[in-house]
């Protein structure tokens, strides 16, 4: 069994689209270990990002991300980052498969509704930002 963090960005929050994403989750087979409601300062949200501190979209992408509540998930199954990635679809909407999140409910880029992990070493890093051990079951 492989861990990733998922994340309902605030645009998806702000258009009530939590219910729909977390039944996605599930029909898809992913075992949720942890969830939480958050609503990140600049700052978290710049510590968060901080990979991404020297690429030009950087300042919009932490200010999007602090603007709103989001929910955070730890996410469980078999090969689970290619397959929350495969769920999630293309980064950017346009370019993402029918039937995938992004497709269904991001609006832009930018505004692309869902996050997920891109590796295992970033999946520890990630979940770990958001979730202390005891709080995953």
């Amino acid at each position: 069994m492989q861990r990733t963090l998922a994340i309902v960005k605030p645009d998806a929050v702000a258009n009530k689209n939590v219910g729909e994403i977390v039944s996605r989750i599930e029909r898809e087979g992913f075992r949720i270990v942890g969830m939480r409601l958050v609503n990140l300062s600049r700052r978290e949200a710049e510590g968060f990002y901080a990979v991404h501190r020297d690429k030009p979209f950087f300042n919009d992408l932490t200010a999007f991300m602090s603007s709103g509540p989001a929910v955070v998930l730890c996410l469980e199954a078999e090969d689970a980052i290619s397959k929350w990635r495969t769920v999630m679809g293309a980064t950017n909407p346009e370019n993402a498969d029918e039937g995938t999140l992004r497709k269904q409910f991001a609006t832009n880029i930018e505004r692309n509704a869902v996050h997920g992990s891109d590796a295992p070493e970033t999946a520890a890093v990630e979940i770990a930002y958001f979730f202390k051990g005891v709080e995953l079951v």
